[in-house]
């Protein structure tokens, strides 16, 4: 039996069984994220900001785009709870505010960009 089917406990893992209302929430969060990341511009955001804290410009630079299309996919990134900002004087400094992004973005990187 899959895991993902382990609703009644006659799995042979060790975890016990998740049940349907919990694991449609977690579906639900797992979609919502998986949305939030599904944008090119956005996982390439992500992807820079792994390496660290990057102001807007830094990022305007790397992605070669205008402020208005940065600035529209950190807003996104922003409501979804993903990026977290400081300001310091005029500068809007961005980095990544969920581990779990960390962990995703360097998964996705290892499937598709090592070679």
């Amino acid at each position: 039996m899959t895991e993902g089917l382990a609703l009644t406990g006659e799995s042979d893992t060790t975890e016990p069984a998740m049940a349907v209302d919990e694991m449609t929430s977690r579906a639900t969060d797992a979609a919502a994220f998986l949305k939030a990341l599904a944008h090119e511009g956005r996982l390439m955001i992500l992807c820079h900001l792994s390496s660290g804290e990057k102001s807007v410009t830094e990022l305007e630079r790397l992605l070669d785009q205008r402020q208005a299309a940065v600035s529209q996919q950190l807003a996104r990134l922003r409501l979804e709870g993903l990026v977290t900002s400081r300001r310091d004087g005029k500068v809007i400094y961005y980095a990544i505010q969920d581990q779990k992004v960390s962990r995703t973005v360097s998964l996705v990187y290892d499937m598709f960009c090592k070679g």
